[in-house]
């Protein structure tokens, strides 16, 4: 792992990806190499606008990169059905190599998706809950080799999901409620890796965070949470690190995509990893501490039934 780069990246030819929040950030470049590597890559974003530009860019950057963009909100659950059909009927939509979660919001002031969830936990886990079990047949169908990889965050660590109030009903903390979405994310990629081995199947899942990157997922929480002093803040970190590159604060979005892409396609990775910068908040990837709470398996078992209850989709090729 050390000094890994996304040069080292295997060759991705013949392979298909799904991208979540692919039209900017760590989503954007992710998606980038891995067309650069070969790889036919789907951009699942929300907005149609920077979707399709997000497509031009990419073609411009890697001239004859297969790239295709098709509409996805993780905040409505219908939104991403259509996303999971219109996969199937796109070309080579049978099967499905690679499935990066990695769309997200972060410490919005309290709201509701679509369908009344929360929205840090609806959109963070219960959009790709529901689209990773939609999308499961077409990973079997591609397996071995087929990857999953959710991307949680190091704030994970601000707590364990509370699974008497998942929806945040009973007093809503918006830092509190993204890092219980991140533990979330681990701890549906603990039980998915567990299931996916009970069932014998050679599909990979494991979970990233990015250290701190330079993107619009923070800079963009703190306007909405009317903290302006936390915004000037993130932005010149921000800025910083864009321009030093990876630097004493913001790491670049190149960089912090880095653990997502070792996850996504390196050699080693192994089921339930959790791959982060090696020095936390920047660096080459490696495997990343986690909170104890993320690996237990009854709190795993529990979040996959009331997700599953949420959303109404069951993962039925997979054994309890």
């Amino acid at each position: 792992m050390p000094g890994w780069k996304a040069a080292h990246m295997p060759d991705q030819s013949g392979r298909t990806a799904v991208v979540t929040g692919a039209n900017s950030g760590i989503g954007y470049v992710a998606a980038r190499e891995l067309a650069r590597h070969g790889a036919s890559v789907v951009l699942a974003c929300r907005s149609a606008a920077r979707g399709r530009a997000a497509e031009v860019r990419l073609r411009t950057e890697v001239p004859g990169a297969d790239v295709e963009f098709l509409p996805l909100d993780l905040a409505d659950l219908a939104t991403v059905r259509e996303f999971a059909a219109a996969y199937g009927r796109r070309r080579g939509g049978d099967t499905l190599d690679l499935l990066v979660n990695n769309a997200g919001v972060m410490a919005l002031p309290y709201g509701r998706t679509a369908d009344g969830f929360e929205t840090q936990f609806g959109v963070n886990h219960l959009g790709h809950f529901a689209l990773t079990g939609l999308l499961l047949p077409r990973l079997l169908a591609a397996a071995p080799g087929a990857r999953i990889v959710n991307l949680s965050s190091a704030f994970h660590a601000l707590g364990d999901v509370d699974h008497a109030d998942l929806n945040g009903e009973l007093g809503y903390r918006r830092w509190i409620a993204y890092g219980r979405s991140k533990t979330a994310n681990l701890l549906f990629t603990h039980e998915l890796a567990r299931r996916l081995a009970a069932a014998g199947s050679e599909i990979l899942a494991a979970a990233s965070h990015p250290g701190y990157a330079a993107t619009n997922l923070h800079v963009g929480a703190t306007p909405q949470a009317g903290t302006t002093l936390t915004s000037r803040i993130a932005v010149a970190a921000n800025t910083l690190g864009n321009a030093i590159g990876n630097g004493v604060i913001a790491q670049p979005a190149a960089s912090g995509a880095l653990p997502t892409l070792y996850a996504a396609t390196a050699p080693g990775v192994r089921p339930d990893d959790f791959i982060g910068p090696r020095l936390g908040w920047r660096g080459a990837p490696v495997r990343s501490w986690r909170a104890k709470w993320t690996l237990d398996d009854t709190s795993g078992e529990r979040l996959w039934t009331a997700s599953e209850k949420l959303t109404g989709v069951s993962y039925t090729s997979l054994p309890r």
